[in-house]
């Protein structure tokens, strides 16, 4: 049977099949609870433990991801631009046969492909 690892103010800390460690089965740090039967933890769901059962609560709220989201967006240029940069070698075979030139173009060519925003 699923067991639910409560921190000991309440909060989740994991779910398991069965205890990783008998550090677990100190009450002092953990609250182990047993999901009910024929129910599976649904991670979009607050849990709490009641006489060693984890009562599925209401949704989980979902994290304001706006930061993050704009932060990814800003920078994912570089990931492009770094894939689409031909490899030291052939940068310097570039700059031996069109000499640096002809290798700015090869370097323009790509930050044009992937601008900064």
């Amino acid at each position: 049977m699923e067991k639910v690892i409560f921190n000991k103010d309440g909060g989740w800390h994991g779910t398991f099949h069965s205890l990783p460690s008998d550090d677990y089965l100190d009450d002092t740090k953990w609250i182990v609870a047993e999901m009910p039967e024929n129910e599976q933890f649904d991670p979009t769901y607050l849990y709490a433990p009641v006489d060693g059962i984890a009562v599925k609560g209401e949704l989980a709220p979902v994290p304001d991801t706006t930061e993050f989201d704009a932060y990814i967006a800003a920078h994912a240029y570089e990931d492009l631009r770094k894939d689409a940069y031909p490899t030291i070698a052939d940068q310097l075979d570039d700059l031996y046969h069109n000499g640096i030139d002809g290798w700015k173009a090869t370097i323009k060519a790509v930050k044009d492909a992937h601008p900064k925003p």
